[in-house]
């Protein structure tokens, strides 16, 4: 897709529109329409027959593939629920990751702690919810968390999306707390868009993986590794190659020494 048309799609998805759906759907009508006469013809002396205030139309899905085992959110999801898999620590505690990504694969094996500013309304064993500013994480004692992760979120922080304060430093207080709440020994998993640093208002910030190293410069790099501007895993890759991406994805393994 161009950059063109990648901005035209999305605008329309600020709106709530997918332009893409749209096309497939008008393009799988003629086809919807095809099958629900064969249908009736076919079931109409059988059961569960055909009545025409049953249409449901589901006019796109013919033209999609089986799922998503590619792209940002998948390999991050599925490296850092790896990671902690791996460590196996006795408590975890999440910030701002994505629910029913990353935190629903970890709580198949161990409860999660959550952070986030907005409200979270669940009854989910093993999942504890905490709404508070996470910028500054004042409920956690200095060195008191052995498992912490943040995953596609601090390049949200302090720019309004989410209804929270309106702060350009907010990202790096953000890294600064996360980085204070670590205890020696302990892990944290990180991830942010990464390639030419800009601001891209108020959806989100692109970091130089530089500069997240240097804001975590307290802690020591354990591993690196990103998702491309392909969505293919790079395992294991240089920070430096992925300077002047357009917008990949860190994944960043610190530990505390």
């Amino acid at each position: 897709m161009t950059t063109a048309l990648r901005r035209l799609h999305a605008t329309f998805g600020t709106f709530g529109l997918d332009g893409l759906r749209l096309v497939r759907a008008v393009a799988g009508l003629p086809w919807f329409m095809r099958d629900a006469m064969r249908y009736r013809r076919s079931a109409a002396a059988g059961r569960l027959p055909l009545r025409w205030g049953g249409l449901r139309p589901m006019l796109a899905d013919r033209f999609e593939s089986a799922g998503v085992a590619s792209g940002q959110y998948f390999h991050q999801d599925l490296w850092a629920a790896r990671q902690v898999f791996s460590a196996r620590p006795a408590r975890h505690v999440d910030v701002g990751s994505r629910v029913d990504g990353f935190v629903a694969h970890l709580l198949t094996f161990m409860p999660v702690e959550v952070v986030d500013v907005r409200p979270l309304a669940s009854g989910t064993t093993g999942l504890t919810f905490v709404q508070e500013d996470a910028t500054e994480l004042r409920r956690y004692a200095d060195a008191s968390l052995e498992s912490v992760s943040s995953l596609h979120a601090v390049e949200h922080f302090g720019l309004g999306r989410y209804g929270d304060p309106v702060d350009p430093s907010a990202c790096f207080r953000a890294m600064a707390s996360l980085a204070r709440v670590l205890r020696p020994g302990g892990r944290l998993y990180f991830s942010v868009p990464v390639g030419a640093e800009r601001l891209e208002f108020n959806a989100h910030r692109i970091f130089d993986p530089a500069t997240v190293l240097a804001e975590f410069s307290s802690l020591r790099l354990i591993g690196f590794s990103a998702v491309d501007d392909a969505g293919t895993l790079d395992v294991a890759a240089s920070p430096d190659r992925y300077r002047s991406a357009r917008y990949a994805c860190g994944l960043f393994e610190f530990t505390k020494d």
